[in-house]
């Protein structure tokens, strides 16, 4: 065991805890000594919430949020303009755009972005399913809200491939994101501008 911990118990709590995002072990030492801190009851409900959400957590059917039901919030509330869908990498995004209160359209999260130095390829993403969505019609244009990073810039590409054939409008957002930068961290203002003022995107990166 190391010389610095007293238990191996809090060892290894601290050990789980550090293989959180962001999340150093000594952030997680000052984690793990807030929960011994707390009654039982708090550190159980902590811990049931994480065991529920795990194990009872939904996907939606149609754009793949996060949802407590098979079809998420958004995709269920009928005042959505259900013919224009934001294409997003993951979740935060769409917690990022909303909270810009710009966007009235609905989402299709792909799960990630292509990226071979990752091993992700175009089937590791719900691209197929897009296409899908897109056949079924009633879809007016798809905006391409990826990070503008080569990654982002390539699996932008691709979508424009797979669907330039059905003649939908295909538009990205505004550089009003610094290039190399992650959607996620963008601010509130610049992120609902880049939606507001998209442009159409003919496939040139």
């Amino acid at each position: 065991m190391d010389q610095q911990y007293p238990s191996l118990l809090l060892e290894k709590a601290v050990e789980e805890f550090s293989k959180l995002p962001g999340i150093g072990r000594k952030t997680a030492m000052r984690l793990v000594l807030h929960l011994l801190r707390q009654d039982n009851a708090a550190v159980e409900a902590f811990a049931n919430a994480l065991t529920t959400l795990k194990k009872e957590v939904k996907y939606c059917k149609k754009c793949h949020n996060i949802s407590d039901t098979e079809l998420c919030q958004i995709c269920s509330t009928p005042s959505r303009d259900a013919s224009v869908v934001c294409v997003v990498e993951n979740i935060r995004d769409v917690m990022a755009i909303e909270a810009t209160q710009q966007f009235h359209g609905v989402y299709h999260v792909l799960g990630g972005i292509i990226s071979p130095m990752d091993g992700i390829g175009p089937n590791d993403l719900q691209i197929d399913s897009l296409v899908r969505r897109v056949k079924e019609g009633g879809i007016q244009e798809i905006i391409l809200a990826l990070s503008s990073t080569m990654e982002g810039d390539t699996t932008n590409f691709y979508i424009y491939r797979k669907l330039s054939p059905f003649g939908i409008r295909l538009s990205i957002i505004a550089r009003g994101i610094s290039v190399g930068d992650e959607l996620e961290y963008a601010d509130e203002v610049t992120l609902g501008r880049s939606i507001t003022n998209r442009i159409p995107f003919n496939g040139n990166i």
